[in-house]
């Protein structure tokens, strides 16, 4: 279904509608050009998309946007709210991407990009105000807690592998943990890589993560802690998986990320109460008293998570840089896996299960102090802003 939103309606209400202009049958991710401007047309809150010029109503407002231009979304959402604006590339030639008309003026945004604006002549000749991506939408990615400069690239049979490495280098998050920022980028852009063509959706790799997450869960109830661990870094290995997938394939959906994020939110407490029982199972318990530490902590840590964004509408990991690198090792699901899979190797299990134990109550210290320190500096009359929105845009 197609996502309603109010930048469907405008200046005296009339309606966004998209147009895909001229053509483009490269793929990446496993659709043409045109069919992934179509899908980013939509997306950006486009009732329809068209291509043919000649197709779009008099009185609607213009989204329009070059087959062969491989376009952020983030810059589309921003130029639909930009009325009579010419997102160029960053280049030196400022070649134009897309476009936003007002009504009446389809036929002239279709045609200053159908020339490529003059060979990127200034916007201003044909009545439109023209914007580079840092200029439109920013560098501070809020939904990936990263600054980077939106992606506005050029598409051909040439350029389509490197075109498909920025985009899947574009889609993942900025602040993240160790293992996700640097063990699985390169195994996680080859297996997208090799499942977008075959029609595998996000929701079906999630699907497998989940198996992943129940078989995971089971191993180490039984004590089998070596096969649950080989099951759980699966698991995370999918959930890198299906984020990037949905993102590069324009193929996110509410459903999708509740799921994602359901199965993220149960599985960690989960497995370190069925690693607690395991750990009976092979005779070779911890004390009690761990168990609640660890479900406690992890509790109490998330809970004081979302206190900080409550109080100060932002993450904990992105007010300070500090705490951006703290996010690297915090006591997260990958983080503990590390600790476990050490401890396992040793042939340790239960010294393993005290140490996480251990690190998921330093992790809530060391919150539990940047909070505090939020609270002081805000009541000294500091501002309690991301580090990443510095320096402007």
């Amino acid at each position: 279904m197609t996502r309603k939103t109010s930048q469907q309606t405008g200046r005296r209400g009339a309606a966004l509608h998209g147009l895909v202009v001229g053509g483009c049958k490269t793929v990446i991710w496993g659709m043409s050009g045109e069919e992934r401007a179509r899908r980013a047309l939509l997306r950006a809150g486009c009732a329809t998309v068209s291509f043919d010029v000649s197709r779009i109503d008099a009185g609607a407002r213009v989204l329009a946007q070059r087959a062969d231009m491989v376009v952020e979304e983030r810059l589309l959402n921003a130029l639909a709210g930009s009325p009579n604006t010419v997102l160029v590339d960053a280049s030196e030639d400022r070649l134009p991407a897309a476009v936003h008309a007002d009504p009446g003026r389809a036929p002239a945004a279709a045609a200053y990009l159908a020339d490529e604006g003059a060979r990127g002549g200034d916007g201003k000749k044909s009545g439109f105000e023209f914007r580079k991506p840092p200029e439109l939408a920013g560098r501070h990615d809020r939904s990936l807690r990263k600054r980077a400069d939106p992606l506005v690239l050029r598409l051909s049979a040439r350029t389509a592998r490197a075109v498909e490495r920025e985009t899947f280098y574009a889609s993942y998050k900025g602040i993240t943990d160790l293992i996700t920022k640097f063990v699985w980028p390169e195994p996680a852009l080859m297996v997208t890589r090799a499942l977008a063509p075959l029609g595998v959706t996000p929701n079906m790799v999630t699907f497998a993560s989940f198996i992943f997450t129940v078989l995971a869960f089971w191993f180490f109830w039984q004590g089998a802690f070596a096969a649950g661990l080989a099951c759980a870094w699966a698991m995370a290995f999918l959930d890198t998986v299906d984020g990037k997938l949905a993102r590069v394939t324009l193929t996110s959906s509410k459903w999708g990320d509740w799921f994602d994020h359901g199965i993220d939110l149960a599985a960690p407490p989960l497995w370190w109460l069925a690693w607690w029982v395991g750990l009976g199972a092979a005779q070779s318990g911890a004390e009690p008293v761990t168990v609640w530490i660890v479900l406690g902590g992890h509790v109490a840590g998330k809970l004081l998570e979302q206190a900080f964004i409550s109080t100060f509408g932002l993450k904990v990991h992105v007010w300070q840089p500090s705490d951006a690198r703290f996010r690297l090792i915090t006591a997260r699901r990958n983080p503990n896996l590390v600790i476990l899979s050490v401890a396992v190797l040793a042939g340790a299990p239960a010294a393993g299960y005290v140490a996480m134990a251990a690190w998921i109550m330093i992790s809530f210290v060391v919150h539990l102090m940047r909070y505090a320190r939020a609270l002081a500096a805000r009541s000294a009359g500091h501002e309690i802003a991301s580090w990443l929105d510095r320096n402007g845009r």
